[in-house]
């Protein structure tokens, strides 16, 4: 059942939320931690990032220095499939541009089409550091416009170099991102909320917001899709602040706005727990608010925040 399928039967606002995969070296008992505190409030589906390789400088015993593409974090596929098996919640991988060729691209959808695993959500990736142009041009998506029309091919049973194989039995569903503060790059508004229009022309079937501490920027946002005829769901993403030094780091690294009143009472704060606190205030606030105006569902991002989010749970479900 798709991810908005499984919203529509649901007789409530929802719950999800979103994992790392563990570093190298860890294990999937560090996963099954971050679920087990959670799987209480009954999650729908369980988003699992995954993130493009760095370029980094190792020195060899020579004294030279050879340059190595590294990925701290590999192992969504794998990690979507054992958590579906093991907990039988839907899992929805993130797939990216940025980092991955469409043929590694296609490899991940076959991997994931024998397991089982038909939900995902596609995104270009982060773009915060420089990168070079690929070696050869055209084996690599810039835009999550043409992640889609790859996804949408496959579903049809054309592959990467358009040669036909048999459709999938379960094509494959997806989300996409959007932004109630805008994208970074976006010009404006208006052009942010056209590409949006886009992805949902080409088939994306729900859009989950990055993270935003102002309900009013997400209803704003919401009403000015409807005007542009833009009907999905849009499912708010949420983030409890945990730490003193995110007033500054979560308007850095995401451009989203504190407003003043969250600003005020974490500028109170002398610790790292005082802001913590505060922060489930604040967001158990946002939340009941937003399941008043009838959200489909609250998608929490519990990166160094999973005891917030569950705090914030028991509180509103």
């Amino acid at each position: 059942m798709s991810i908005v399928n499984l919203l529509k039967n649901n007789s409530k606002t929802a719950f999800s939320f979103e994992i790392l995969p563990p570093l190298k070296g860890n294990g999937f008992a560090k996963v099954c931690n971050t679920i087990d505190k959670l799987k209480e409030f009954d999650p729908k589906y369980i988003n699992i990032t995954t993130h493009h390789s760095e370029t980094v400088y190792r020195e060899t015993a020579d004294g030279l220095l050879r340059k190595v593409q590294v990925r701290k974090r590999p192992g969504t596929v794998a990690i979507a499939a054992a958590i579906q098996n093991r907990y039988g919640i839907t899992a929805v991988p993130h797939i990216i541009c940025k980092g991955f060729s469409k043929e590694e691209t296609e490899y991940a959808l076959i991997d994931l089409q024998f397991l089982g695993v038909t939900d995902l959500l596609l995104l270009r990736g982060d773009a915060n550091k420089p990168e070079k142009k690929p070696a050869t041009p055209g084996q690599n998506h810039e835009h999550t416009t043409d992640l889609i029309v790859q996804v949408n091919q496959y579903n049809q049973g054309i592959d990467a170099e358009g040669n036909c194989f048999e459709k999938p039995a379960a094509p494959f569903s997806y989300g996409v991102a959007c932004y109630p503060e805008k994208h970074e790059e976006a010009p404006n508004m208006d052009s942010d909320i056209a590409f949006l229009k886009k992805k949902v022309e080409l088939g994306a079937e729900y859009a989950v917001t990055q993270m935003f501490f102002d309900n009013g920027k997400y209803f704003g946002f919401v009403e000015r899709c409807r005007k542009e005829g833009i009907h999905i769901p849009i499912i708010p993403g949420i983030k409890p602040i945990v730490l003193l030094d995110q007033l500054t780091v979560l308007p850095r690294i995401f451009r989203t706005d504190i407003p003043d009143a969250l600003e005020v009472e974490l500028r109170k704060c002398k610790t790292d727990a005082e802001a913590g606190q505060v922060g489930v205030e604040w967001c158990i606030m946002q939340c009941k608010e937003l399941i008043r105006s009838g959200v489909p569902s609250l998608h929490f991002y519990t990166l160094l925040a999973i005891d917030s989010v569950r705090q914030i749970a028991r509180e509103i479900y």
